[in-house]
């Protein structure tokens, strides 16, 4: 997964704070959503992720992983987030 571009992210002393330049909006991500993110954009799985969020937090693991499914599923709806393109694949102009 990728930020789509004309979104850019920002590390605040709360989380994450994501810009869609696009439309001006903005959302806040506390620590846990930005965990995911993190996630997200290193190509992490769900499983993975969810590991992490078990490792940092009392949640179990069931949980975790429909949480992070459920943000990506936001972040996606939301245009924010998108799948990243096969690699050696260049995009055309």
């Amino acid at each position: 997964m990728r930020l789509r571009d004309g979104v850019i992210a920002a590390e605040t002393e709360y989380g994450t704070a994501l810009l869609d330049m696009d439309s001006g909006k903005y959302w806040n991500l506390n620590p846990t959503g930005a965990l995911v993110l993190r996630g997200l954009l290193e190509g992490a799985t769900t499983a993975e992720i969810a590991g992490s969020l078990t490792e940092e937090y009392p949640v179990p693991a069931e949980e975790a992983e429909r949480d992070v499914r459920e943000l990506q599923e936001e972040l996606a709806a939301a245009g924010l987030l998108i799948e990243r393109e096969p690699s050696g694949r260049r995009r055309s102009s």
